[in-house]
């Protein structure tokens, strides 16, 4: 990839500083990004996608700004907001998973109907994947559909679904072939969240707060063609899915925003007249955690390459989603330690900051995210079989491993 920018790509920079500049009063707070989007979100979300900031390659018959792929053109723009640390916009499930997850395999009447209210942020999304015996083998999930007469009814119970208690829809797996091999039996389908049947209860999470949910659906009925696909497609479908759930999870751009926001707080905080960032002990840790913002960055933008020259990218995209989550973590853990007296104490009205109260939650949350969309240790045993080709971990026979249980 050449990085030297072009004409082009230098006037499209010189556009976005100044918009930046002329607008970034109107940008909504970064701390709202886990609630559902408010007046001022949504005002600056369309305000982003007249301008191709967001949505930038969705065709303009789908909402979106449809201008061509362009590596660089993306990075800018990215790297823009971040460095400006304003919003770039809505980046939920459904603008970052849903959305191209339609623009691959989706139908035209399901992208007509869903991608522009969703990238608008007037329709929220969450996911239903997890169920309580279905978290690491997705493919066992129990809940299961029938049809009857136009309708699909659902039964079961998804867990850990972030953001259900105030999603408009849900895009969830169900088993509708009970007959088939387990990853052949699964279809995806597109429910609203306000059917009867549904039931949401918050699950309280060490942040105090309520992000995810267990979700109940009881006879719930959704019309047959609320369908990703076919039938028994809903494991291709949700690969699709969880492909672009990585790279939401490990986002190089949030990183990106961290770090520099760590650097301006470690040069403008003092300890007994010296600034945090001639101190070698935090400025030597800040370095080691740039290194690693910028290896995610790169790695990234080779993502972004392949994506635009129709490649298949695979095992790589594994790699963003276990680095950056473990990444996030360590840069919040960073910017709680140089908080001081602030990081210790976790209280969301506790010392009056909004960036204190940001780091604390960041830094307990993103333990989460460690687990969330598959584990480290699943990522790390794919990465290690399918890009590496290390041998697969020895199963116990079942005979064997009984007869162990009973001595």
């Amino acid at each position: 990839m050449d990085l030297n920018y072009s004409d082009r790509h230098k006037a499209l920079q010189d556009k976005v500083r100044a918009f930046i500049d002329a607008n970034k009063h109107e940008a909504p707070s970064l701390a709202n990004v886990r609630k559902k989007p408010d007046r001022a979100t949504l005002a600056w979300q369309h305000k982003l996608l007249r301008y191709g900031y967001v949505g930038r390659t969705v065709p303009r018959q789908y909402g979106g700004f449809g201008a061509e792929p362009d590596v660089l053109e993306s990075a800018i723009i990215s790297q823009e907001f971040t460095g400006a640390g304003i919003s770039g916009g809505i980046t939920n499930q459904g603008i970052s998973m849903l959305v191209p997850t339609l623009l691959e395999v989706g139908t035209e009447k399901q992208r007509v109907r869903w991608i522009a209210p969703t990238l608008q942020g007037e329709i929220i999304w969450c996911q239903g994947y997890s169920e309580p015996g279905a978290g690491s083998d997705l493919a066992s999930l129990k809940t299961h559909a029938h049809v009857d007469g136009d309708d699909f009814v659902i039964n079961g119970q998804k867990i850990w679904t972030s953001s259900a208690h105030f999603a408009d829809m849900i895009f969830i797996l169900v088993r509708t072939e009970p007959d088939a091999p387990k990853h052949r039996g699964i279809s995806y389908l597109l429910v609203p969240m306000d059917s009867e049947g549904i039931e949401v209860r918050p699950l309280k999470t060490m942040t105090g707060q309520s992000t995810f949910n267990e979700v109940f659906f009881t006879d719930v009925r959704v019309a047959t063609d609320q369908i990703v696909m076919d039938r028994g497609d809903g494991w291709k479908v949700a690969n699709t899915t969880l492909k672009y759930e990585r790279l939401l999870l490990g986002d190089p751009n949030k990183m990106l925003n961290r770090f520099h926001r760590i650097v301006k707080m470690m040069e403008d905080t003092r300890i007994g007249g010296r600034r945090l960032m001639d101190m070698p002990e935090y400025r030597d840790r800040l370095l080691r955690l740039q290194g690693e913002v910028m290896a995610s960055k790169y790695h990234g933008m080779r993502l972004l390459t392949e994506a635009d020259k129709g490649e298949e990218s695979g095992v790589k995209r594994l790699i963003v989603k276990y680095f950056g989550t473990v990444l996030a973590h360590k840069l919040s853990a960073l910017a709680v330690d140089v908080m001081g007296e602030a990081g210790l104490a976790y209280d969301l009205s506790g010392l009056g900051t909004e960036d204190a109260s940001l780091w604390n939650s960041d830094y307990m949350y993103d333990i989460g995210l460690i687990i969330g969309g598959g584990s480290s240790q699943i990522q790390k045993n794919i990465i290690s079989e399918r890009g590496l080709g290390m041998p697969r971990e020895p199963r116990a026979e079942p005979q064997k491993a009984q007869k162990t249980m009973e001595r």
